[in-house]
């Protein structure tokens, strides 16, 4: 059923703020730090986890890509409320993670590039195409 997937998701929204939570006060800084996001990797976790065990039925995974969908909007309404002067004030901690985390993804954005063979996006690629020409044919 549908609300399954909504019941995945409010479990691994609380999980996400209470870890978001813990890890503010661990930095120091009295506020959520990613709780949104650690909340979507924890429900990305969760659904890919139960996909591969044949756990999860076709209509809770709808629940699970609507609520994927909604991911977006979801976090500039969230991102819209917070305070940043207050976390700026926190002390320079909160600055030095953005920092640190923007370095992160770029290092391992750049990784994954460096990785993938220009045979297999090639390969990708003539197999993306076979798909769309068997899907208008």
């Amino acid at each position: 059923m549908i609300i399954y997937g909504t019941a995945l998701l409010a479990l691994c929204h609380l999980l996400g703020i209470f870890l978001g939570d813990l890890l503010g006060q661990l930095m120091g800084v009295k506020t959520n730090v990613g709780g949104v996001g650690i909340a979507m990797l924890l429900l990305i976790c969760a659904r890919l986890y139960m996909q591969r065990r044949s756990w999860l039925p076709q209509m809770t995974e709808r629940g699970v890509e609507y609520w994927g969908a909604m991911y977006i909007p979801v976090v500039v309404a969230m991102a819209a409320q917070q305070d940043v002067v207050a976390a700026l004030r926190g002390g320079p901690v909160a600055v030095l993670a953005a920092i640190a985390s923007v370095l992160v993804c770029g290092a391992v954005i750049s990784l994954i590039n460096r990785t993938e063979s220009p045979a297999a996006i090639a390969a990708a690629e003539a197999d993306l195409m076979l798909v769309k020409e068997h899907r208008h044919a």
